[in-house]
């Protein structure tokens, strides 16, 4: 989850939203709209095994790591089901058992299945608070209501959010902050940029 400050100056001093929403996993960015469109978002990775007893490596994408437990069972693209039990901190990552995954070998064949979470059990945002997978896919105009373009990433950075903003031409970057994005209307699937500030 994503808040949005007035300015980048007021975005330096704040803190991330306090929920346990999924951040976009780096080179997913093309997938999120469809995944948003289809009601899942990717919430982790199985990054392999963990130990000799069956338990999995697991990468989180939740704002909050921990909270990729809280969205068990979670779907694979192929609509296999896993059931996350006993789920620790570890080493880059968490340590996670599988219902029925006893072994090293099954933990180490799921290596690479990206972990999905209904978008339904998402809680509700505040005003100006935002899903990164709801932003990237939003269709980009500019206060003159022109298209620029479609949000194709969200980039996190300590200084502030930075949406990416692609069409025919390239992609191009604006901080998101209510001056540069003046208005999110995420119902349309749309957002209004400040062309000014490209």
């Amino acid at each position: 989850m994503r808040k949005r400050p007035r300015t980048a100056d007021e975005a330096s001093g704040r803190a991330a939203g306090s929920g346990s929403a999924a951040r976009t996993p780096a080179g997913a960015e093309s997938n999120a709209a469809a995944d948003r469109k289809s009601g899942v978002v990717c919430v982790g990775e199985i990054a392999g095994a963990f130990g000799v007893r069956g338990e999995v490596r697991l990468k989180s994408f939740c704002e909050r790591p921990e909270a990729i437990a809280d969205y068990s069972p979670l779907a694979a693209g192929d609509g296999r089901e896993f059931r996350l039990t006993e789920v620790r901190s570890a080493p880059r990552g968490f340590a996670a058992r599988i219902d029925g995954v006893g072994t090293r070998e099954e933990a180490q064949a799921l290596k690479g299945v990206m972990l999905y979470a209904k978008r339904s059990r998402f809680a509700e945002t505040d005003a100006d608070e935002f899903y990164q997978a709801d932003l990237i896919g939003a269709s980009a105009y500019g206060l003159s209501g022109e298209l620029i373009g479609t949000v194709s990433a969200v980039h996190c950075h300590g200084a502030g959010d930075i949406l990416e903003i692609a069409d025919a031409d390239g992609t191009r970057l604006v901080p998101f902050t209510r001056d540069a994005v003046p208005d999110v209307v995420m119902a349309e699937s749309r957002i209004v940029v400040d062309e000014s500030l490209l």
